[in-house]
């Protein structure tokens, strides 16, 4: 039913020059930023604070879509026009987060897995009446001792699939996030192999509930050192390892990958991002 609407979005979310806004902080995420800085932690503020961003004159030069959160794709404009209105006016695609959060997984110390699956579809139909076009979902894997376990891995691809399976059959195209978090001091070879399986099982998992490949976005984090790492990735190596794992796992069918800083600071996330474009461009 929505075959070709979901791959002309998904082919716009990539678009040359510009980046994927997330915009979709919680109430408890947008309120700490706000203590901080003294500012007033009501549901005016927040919905003014994301007004601001939203009629910044030429915002649409720069974003293909915006990520937003339950309460943001539910407010308006001062003057009463809906930010997804404000937001497609912009030539802007609006997307909604819809992960309920990273819960402990049962029988494994440290571990996540992520939950919403619960009435998904009539949230789908929703979002997309409202003028969503696009979702988010993100599933966390941590490296450490035994971890990730294998029932990580396929109790998060199973839920990542389901998620974009419903999101294809309600007409959004679902941005699949499988984030290897950078935290402890694995090496890169390390990372390497971790985000090579975590492709594998999330692409198995997306074929066995078959969603179309053509129709969504894969968000990966990058093959990175850990943070406490006595030896730190160079960030060529970073750029050519993270390439060859997503050459090696990703379908080629797929319209583009949206990184994800991964608590990276915004100068080296941009140093590899940039390296990656330099280095491979011939081959992305």
């Amino acid at each position: 039913m929505y075959e070709q609407e979901l791959i002309t979005t998904a082919k716009a979310m990539v678009a040359p020059g510009k980046g994927i806004l997330a915009a979709d902080e919680s109430y408890s995420t947008a309120n700490k930023r706000f203590e901080k800085l003294g500012i007033p932690t009501t549901e005016e503020m927040r919905r003014a604070y994301r007004e601001m961003l939203f009629t910044a004159p030429g915002i649409g030069e720069f974003f293909s879509g915006v990520i937003l959160f339950d309460e943001t794709i539910r407010q308006a404009t001062k003057d009463g026009k809906p930010f997804t209105e404000v937001l497609l006016d912009a030539g802007i695609l609006p997307g909604i987060k819809l992960d309920e959060g990273a819960k402990p997984l049962a029988k494994a110390p440290g571990e996540t897995v992520t939950e919403g699956l619960d009435g998904l579809r009539d949230r789908i139909a929703e979002y997309y009446k409202m003028g969503a076009r696009f979702a988010k979902w993100r599933a966390v894997i941590t490296i450490g001792k035994g971890m990730p376990s294998h029932r990580c891995l396929d109790t998060n691809a199973h839920a990542l699939a389901r998620y974009a399976a419903l999101c294809q059959e309600g007409g959004l195209v679902p941005i699949v996030e499988p984030e290897v978090l950078m935290d402890g001091d694995h090496t890169l070879e390390q990372s390497y192999g971790v985000h090579h399986e975590v492709l594998k099982t999330v692409f198995d998992a997306l074929y066995v509930q078959g969603v179309e490949p053509e129709q969504m976005i894969l968000k990966p984090s990058m093959v990175i050192s850990g943070e406490k790492a006595s030896k730190q990735a160079s960030v060529e190596d970073v750029a050519r390892w993270t390439v060859k794992c997503l050459q090696e796992r990703v379908p080629a069918a797929v319209p583009g990958c949206a990184f994800l800083s991964g608590g990276q600071s915004d100068e080296a996330a941009t140093a590899h991002l940039s390296a990656m474009n330099s280095l491979f461009k011939d081959q992305l």
